[in-house]
């Protein structure tokens, strides 16, 4: 199906981290691309910057934010937008994402990705930083849902319909984190399999999968294990219905070896093949089967 951007579908990727950088220049292993953590690279020169530039120099890598501050009500960061730009200039990243919250005001950055009230007033104030976003960028920024622990009683709307209405009204795409739709459904009661049947497939650019920690009450986003069986079949879910799509496994806690996480981008290769198996097989639309 395809994105409105004709943007490449780059395969199954791991984020670029620190503790395998090492192996990641001395073995090249077959990671169809990376993931950098934007403000790692932004302010600093030596070797992480080295170690992109070689990355960069072999493999797709695409940029993913978390300073954008979207949602805030401070004044967008030109100064910010622009080194953005010229990192994603000098990796020739295929994209850039960041997520849709807010994560400071009065210039003071809480280093947290804080959730947004999904009303209308929101919607505007957001579709009109976006749009100025991406004329600094000169290219089409993607936000992500990030997983959320409450809401506001001032939300008209849900999540899934503020993110379509967002894409359309700010002409930007999405990076479906299929992991944090699970956690944030689980914590608020709503129905995940409902939300990703109603995003736009032809916005989505790019798929996050992670694992989380359970407490019981609820779910933390903590990147710190395994993709769980029910989000594996929530993204499974999500590929017969919009086709193969750019996909990255997130692992930032207890970060095991470098094969362990490729391992799991692998088995979002295999459990996409099953979906569009199984869509290939279903009878199309209008046709009916004839009996024996």
């Amino acid at each position: 199906m395809g994105n409105r951007w004709n943007l490449p579908a780059l395969g199954y990727g791991i984020g670029l981290r620190t503790v395998h950088f090492g192996e990641v220049l001395e073995r090249r292993p077959p990671v169809d691309f990376f993931e950098a953590i934007t403000e790692n690279f932004l302010e600093t020169g030596g070797r992480p910057l080295r170690v992109l530039d070689a990355v960069a120099g072999r493999s797709p890598v695409v940029l993913h934010g978390v300073s954008l501050n979207v949602g805030s009500t401070d004044p967008l960061d030109l100064d910010y937008l622009r080194k953005v730009k010229e990192l994603a200039r000098r990796v020739n990243a295929p994209w850039v994402t960041d997520h849709l919250c807010w994560t400071g005001v009065a210039g003071r950055n809480v280093h947290d990705l804080l959730p947004l009230p999904m009303n209308e007033e929101t919607l505007a104030h957001v579709a009109s930083r976006v749009r100025v976003v991406q004329e600094v960028l000169e290219r089409p920024i993607h936000l992500e849902n990030p997983s959320t622990y409450l809401e506001f009683e001032s939300s008209t709307m849900g999540e899934a319909e503020f993110l379509s209405r967002l894409a359309s009204e700010a002409d930007c795409g999405l990076l479906l984190d299929v992991n944090n739709v699970f956690v944030s459904a689980f914590n608020h009661g709503w129905d995940a399999e409902a939300y990703v049947d109603a995003i736009p497939a032809d916005r989505v650019v790019q798929v996050h999968l992670a694992g989380h920690t359970d407490e019981g009450t609820h779910l933390l986003d903590t990147h710190s294990d395994h993709v769980r069986d029910e989000v594996w079949a929530l993204y499974e879910r999500l590929v017969s219905r919009i086709g193969p799509v750019t996909t990255l496994v997130e692992w930032d806690e207890e970060i095991p070896a470098l094969d362990v996480v490729h391992a799991e981008a692998l088995k979002a290769r295999d459990a996409a093949a099953r979906a569009m198996s199984r869509r290939r097989a279903e009878p199309r639309a209008g046709t009916q089967a004839v009996a024996a």
